[in-house]
């Protein structure tokens, strides 16, 4: 069972000098001689102060260690691989690039041996506050989710890695019941199916998943149906899909639920399947969930709660896509807002916004539950993690 209570957790002390962009030192391998994997945490930072933090992960133990830090980016609030993994992309959560009402997302080149990034360009989000990407399987093209401008755009990505200006932008329309939150469209994540045929866009505002069909040029086109709707007021912020391109679910920021929904990928449809709660139902405070993830071998499904501070594991089934709650473990930080699953299926990585820390937990293969390594790292405001596979 999922532990309900953390041991306070060794902290490990974070020593290293800032660096200009781009320049990072080598991580190494771990006491077994197993080769560590390189982990970039993106921050909520001024464009003086470091941003991107490049950490490496012990393999055998889950130990982070700190390996570099870059300046020149403001607010780079979420990252993404090219399939090579030759270049990482961020965006810079801003309101305002090149005196334009718009934030931006920057390029950057990956050493192939040190895991060193070397800003190659940045271009605007058409949107102010960029706060999420995605690039297609084909490496061709980068899809951005800006959330205040209620915008969803694609920028098409050169051979060498760099960004083009976008070929197309949709924004929405409308607004939801919670008037606070939802007085208009906020597309809070863009995501491809496996396929790359259709993009998937959560927005906030609208209690909507937007439905567009994606093609080779860089086109966003409105599908038809366009949307599924979610239960008013319930603000759908990340989707997770399934591996087996059947499911997808929708952790929403406003009701504390998971929605999961069947998904044809031949005609691009959610149909809904049921909605779950994130929280223990003795949980009376207030909580908004962030991120989601399927495990790679699509068993089990994690969703983090920021204001019970725990992430919260449910079992999937295989054939009807519902899920079965398994139990919450706090995340020995406060506020999560992102989290990540190395590829190996070991370790889950989680970022603690307000308590400014990356802590590390064990994953059962078998059962899902988390247990904590008692490994953390402390990094000012981290708000996203990204794993760079071993092999490359």
């Amino acid at each position: 069972m999922i532990s309900r209570f953390l041991r306070p957790a060794r902290l490990l002390a974070l020593a290293i000098f800032a660096l200009p962009i781009g320049a990072f030192s080598a991580g190494g391998a771990g006491p077994e001689g197993v080769a560590a994997l390189t982990v970039y945490v993106g921050s909520y930072s001024a464009a003086d102060q470091p941003g991107i933090h490049q950490l490496s992960l012990d393999r055998a133990t889950g130990e982070l260690r700190p390996v570099g830090r870059t300046t020149g980016l403001a607010n780079p609030s979420f990252l993404a691989f090219h399939p090579s993994h030759r270049y990482l992309y961020a965006v810079s959560e801003v309101s305002d690039f090149g005196g334009t009402k718009t934030g931006a997302v920057a390029a950057f080149a990956v050493d192939g041996k040190t895991g060193a990034l070397t800003l190659l360009n940045r271009q605007a989000s058409e949107g102010d506050g960029p706060c999420h990407l995605t690039v297609d399987p084909e490496g061709r093209h980068g899809l951005v989710a800006n959330y205040g401008g209620g915008t969803a755009a694609v920028l098409p990505i050169a051979a060498d890695g760099r960004l083009r200006p976008a070929t197309s932008v949709v924004r929405h329309q409308g607004s939801g019941p919670n008037r606070s939150r939802q007085e208009g469209p906020h597309a809070h994540s863009i995501d491809l199916d496996r396929a790359a045929r259709f993009a998937l866009v959560a927005d906030l505002g609208l209690d909507k998943v937007m439905v567009y069909r994606f093609d080779p040029k860089g086109t966003l086109t409105a599908h038809e149906p366009p949307s599924v709707s979610l239960a008013p007021g319930s603000g759908p912020r990340h989707l997770a899909l399934h591996p087996s391109g059947s499911f997808a679910y929708a952790i929403n920021e406003l009701s504390s639920t998971v929605a999961a929904f069947a998904y044809d990928p031949g005609q691009g449809t959610l149909r809904s399947v049921e909605s779950v709660s994130t929280l223990p139902a003795d949980f009376k405070g207030e909580n908004y969930p962030a991120e989601i993830a399927v495990s790679s071998d699509g068993r089990f499904l994690y969703g983090s709660n920021r204001g019970h501070d725990s992430i919260a594991a449910f079992a999937v089934d295989a054939s009807s896509g519902r899920l079965r709650p398994i139990g919450h473990t706090p995340t020995g930080g406060s506020w999560p807002r992102h989290f990540a699953l190395d590829p190996t299926g070991s370790y889950l990585l989680a970022a603690n916004q307000k308590s400014d820390s990356v802590v590390v937990f064990r994953i059962d293969r078998k059962t899902g539950a988390l247990a904590p390594t008692g490994h953390r790292i402390e990094l000012p405001k981290p708000v996203c993690v990204i794993i760079r596979p071993a092999s490359e």
